[in-house]
């Protein structure tokens, strides 16, 4: 119990000293928690400031039930660290522990689970008034709809009002100077690691990318200006999506990119961003949104972590994103790390004659998972083509076309021409803001692939299925190589799980949470297994 309650210790990790139950803190901790997603928190953390565990919880008081989704939480880290007796955790013994070390406060929303940028949750005043399942509740009977749709005239019709000195503003992402401005302010004020070494760096192209998939509105590109020079200072972010959870489809509104300038934070410009974003889904008749976070709030559906391939190890070993551990040679590390010069499978990019083939495919496969985007035609066109940049692959650099965001590659069959096998990258670098000697960590992520040898009988049960997608996965690895990425990024969801160990992913320090906005459904397979569903297979969704 005692190694056991030591490593707990490790895991919780609160961030303010003097909480407060406001529920105008609770929005600031809302709006902080996307700037804690776990994407960047990847970096190996060299050693704890046991000092600072000590002194949080050292404060930490009260006496009350442990939640099962704080128990499911804290055992899930525990298991995926595979530090020395994690396989001897389970519910009860953590359950123990975590009474054992006081951390009673973390339960109630006092504390976080997690790293810097994470502010106190209070006792989820503002969760309890919300439309999503609550802490201790238990799994649900049916899924569905937590509170029924509203008609129009029936949602507020008026603005939220901003402090003094602000005021509303729909960005265009169209128009180059608007989009410059969100640039800026995600550039600047966005996420950062947990010691602020990295930040993401999002590029016009991107933005227009992720922020305009078919059926986009520009209303919900809320921004705040202010009154007297018109600078950008805040922004929330909403676009359409089409849900698939277990049986039910619906549409839906993916939330993202809350961002609030750092000196004025102070001015509680995030709960009015949040309510203006709801505001403005609710009059498009969408009552239900999908968002992520780094941060424990009520309730996860799923848990994923973050796991990083090495491409340039020089380079992540310089700028701290990775180390040489003991016994081991930076030499070593690369040669552990080389890649074929020549891809495996017959790859190609992909083109506008494969998108109805692919879109076919792309289907088919996502019947595995629980909770999947929906994807027509156009979608598809948009998802895995829009982003391909223009030009002739190096003209902008080695590897990449210019203004290149996404890199579709695809298997076709040469007698059928159908397309049996794709997978799907995007870029999004972090700017290095400690290094003098580099500038830009150059990071791909792994989207969304498909194999029909998923449909084989018994492909998954003698091998060829997991073989065929390491294969083609090791193929993407290769494309992000010539491409001259730094970093290749995976989440424990769909089959990543079975593949990552053994293409020399490592684990990450990132957890994401994924949530649903007024529905109900019992949980996922994320990290782990849930019930006979495999650990990744319950997540089919891939948050930009």
């Amino acid at each position: 119990m005692a190694s056991q309650s030591a490593r707990i210790e490790e895991i919780i990790d609160t961030t303010q000293d003097n909480p407060s139950d406001s529920d105008s803190e609770v929005y600031d901790a809302l709006a902080e928690q996307d700037a804690a997603t776990a994407s960047t928190s990847a970096k190996k953390k060299k050693k704890k400031k046991k000092s600072k565990a000590a002194k949080a919880l050292a404060a930490l008081r009260g006496k009350s039930e442990i939640p099962q989704e704080l128990v499911d939480h804290v055992l899930d880290k525990v298991k995926a660290d595979g530090a020395t007796g994690s396989e001897e955790a389970n519910e009860d013994n953590i359950r123990q522990a975590l009474e054992a070390l006081k951390i009673m406060d973390v339960a109630k929303g006092k504390a976080g689970l997690g790293g810097h940028n994470k502010k106190d949750m209070g006792v989820h005043k503002f969760w309890a008034t919300q439309p999503v399942p609550q802490l201790g509740e238990g799994p649900p009977l049916n899924d569905g709809y937590i509170e029924p749709s509203k008609p129009r005239e029936e949602v507020r019709q008026d603005p939220y009002p901003l402090p003094k000195d602000f005021e509303w503003s729909a960005l265009d992402i169209n128009d180059p100077t608007q989009n410059k401005e969100v640039y800026d302010l995600l550039s600047s004020h966005y996420v950062e690691d947990d010691d602020a070494s990295f930040r993401f760096q999002y590029s016009s192209e991107f933005l227009q990318w992720a922020l305009k998939p078919p059926g986009y509105f520009k209303e919900w590109h809320v921004g705040v200006r202010v009154s007297s020079n018109k600078k950008l200072v805040a922004f929330i972010s909403g676009v359409p999506i089409t849900i698939r959870v277990r049986g039910n489809v619906f549409t839906a509104s993916e939330i993202n990119y809350l961002c609030i300038h750092k000196k004025l934070r102070s001015k509680r410009l995030a709960p009015v961003l949040i309510k203006e974003v709801t505001r403005q889904v609710h009059l498009k008749g969408i009552f239900q949104a999908i968002y992520t976070a780094g941060t424990v709030i009520p309730t996860p559906i799923s848990v994923c972590r973050y796991y990083h391939r090495a491409l340039n190890v020089s380079k992540l070993v310089d700028v701290g994103f990775t180390f040489v551990p003991r016994n081991m040679t930076i030499a070593r590390m690369i040669r552990a790390n080389r890649l074929p010069d020549t891809p495996t499978l017959a790859i190609r990019p992909m083109e506008e004659k494969d998108v109805a083939s692919l879109a076919d495919l792309y289907t088919r496969y996502m019947q595995r998972f629980d909770m999947v985007p929906v994807m027509n035609l156009e979608d598809v066109r948009h998802q895995f083509l829009s982003g391909q940049g223009t030009g002739t692959i190096g003209e902008e650099r080695e590897g990449r076309r210019v203004g290149q965001v996404t890199w579709t590659y695809v298997v076709e069959d040469p007698k059928t021409h159908k397309i049996t096998d794709f997978f799907s990258i995007y870029y999004l670098p972090s700017t290095i803001i400690r290094s003098p000697k580099h500038g830009t960590l150059e990071a791909g992520y792994l989207y969304y692939y498909a194999t029909d040898v998923a449909f084989e009988d018994g492909a998954d049960e003698d091998g060829r299925f997991k073989q065929r997608l390491q294969t083609l996965i090791g193929d993407a690895l290769l494309i992000a190589h010539q491409a001259k990425l730094d970093v290749f990024n995976a989440l424990t969801l769909m089959d990543n799980v079975s593949i990552l160990k053994d293409l020399k992913f490592g684990a990450g320090d990132g957890f994401l949470n994924f949530y649903l906005y007024n529905w109900r459904t019992s949980k996922l397979a994320g990290i782990s297994d849930e019930g006979d569903v495999k650990a990744g297979r319950g997540v089919g969704v891939v948050m930009l």
